[in-house]
């Protein structure tokens, strides 16, 4: 029987149920298929650092959204396979819009880019016709087609800076992280819509004061989108934890604050999936989630059983209009040309 042979059989088994698709298994030979297959389909696999392990691990590259759709357009293959959610997906769209894109479930979706919709944003805009948008990569592409600059949680104090001090600014859609510019910026013209990630908003203050009482001696890395962001400063402010311990840092921070760190333990308010890079980073260091319950479902999503799909049929192709993707680039254009974009989100 020839390895083809073998995983076309193994593709029967794959069934969709209410997670996704499963009924395949994240075996070596799986991973050895899954290779076989994107060079027979001249494909990159960009795997997002949220992803579960077997999918981080079998990827081409991992890292951020902003960072994979970056390197999605500078890839020599013509197809990419975006492991992440569908928002990810369509910005790889957006800066490669001839090159075919794959999600390998489309139905993986985003409850912070879900939180606002276009016409939400048109009707905020005419509320406030002079005021500049500034919106989170984590959008979908119309609502980045509508936005004036881009930002990510590396820049989003950059971004905001860059503008005229007397313009006024509407921020979307993540509170937290808006909160958290508001807060170092000091800017008092600054309007910040009320959406969030489900999942960071969920990892709160009395869990983070909780662990950190419980390791006194660990530093703590904080994602700005969390819940306990403005704890964790709170806690530095009242010595309960030393400020040089505390860091508000996107993924991509994390990964680079990992690789220097003299701790011998982190406490991570994040999605639970970039543990593993975490521990790739420095694996000498004790990383622990603050809530080890913070899976986002739909990141999940992409499991061995979809991902095999989407190679043996091309499922499922990611469209974003022509005009609505010339407009959303540049947006992010402007962006990357204020410097400092990190990773993504």
């Amino acid at each position: 029987m020839t390895t083809t042979t073998l995983w076309e059989g193994s593709a029967s088994q794959i069934h969709d149920g209410p997670g996704g698709y499963n009924g395949v298994e994240a075996t070596p030979e799986w991973a050895a298929e899954i290779k076989r297959l994107a060079r027979e389909r001249g494909a990159t696999i960009l795997a997002h650092n949220y992803q579960l392990p077997a999918i981080q691990d079998v990827a081409d590259h991992v890292g951020d959204s902003l960072a994979l759709s970056r390197i999605a357009a500078e890839a020599p293959e013509d197809t990419i396979v975006f492991c992440g959610v569908h928002f990810m997906a369509e910005t790889a769209k957006i800066l490669s819009p001839s090159k075919t894109v794959l999600i390998p479930d489309e139905r993986a979706g985003c409850s912070l880019a879900d939180s606002i919709n276009a016409e939400q944003l048109r009707e905020w805009k005419a509320d406030n016709p002079n005021a500049l948008v500034v919106s989170y990569v984590n959008t979908t592409a119309e609502v980045k087609g509508l936005t004036d600059i881009c930002c990510t949680s590396s820049n989003a104090v950059d971004v905001v800076n860059s503008i005229d001090p007397d313009r006024e600014v509407l921020f979307l859609p993540d509170q937290f992280l808006g909160a958290h510019v508001k807060r170092v910026t000091g800017r008092t013209n600054m309007q910040i819509w009320a959406g969030e990630c489900h999942v960071h908003a969920g990892i709160n203050g009395d869990e983070l004061t909780a662990k950190s009482k419980a390791h006194p001696d660990a530093e703590l890395f904080v994602h700005p989108e969390c819940g306990c962001a403005t704890s964790a400063l709170y806690l530095a402010g009242e010595g309960a934890v030393p400020a040089d311990k505390v860091k508000i840092l996107s993924t991509g921070g994390m990964l680079d604050a990992a690789r220097v760190t003299k701790s011998k333990q982190v406490l991570v308010a994040t999605e639970i999936g970039m543990l593993h890079q975490l521990r790739k980073a420095a694996p000498d260091v004790d990383f622990q989630a603050v809530n080890d319950r913070a899976s986002c479902p739909y990141m999940k999503m992409i499991t061995p059983a979809a991902l095999l799909r989407c190679l043996l049929e091309g499922k499922d192709e990611v469209h974003v209009d022509l005009e609505m993707a010339k407009r959303a680039q540049k947006s992010v254009q402007r962006m990357i040309e204020i410097g400092n974009p990190g990773g993504g989100e």
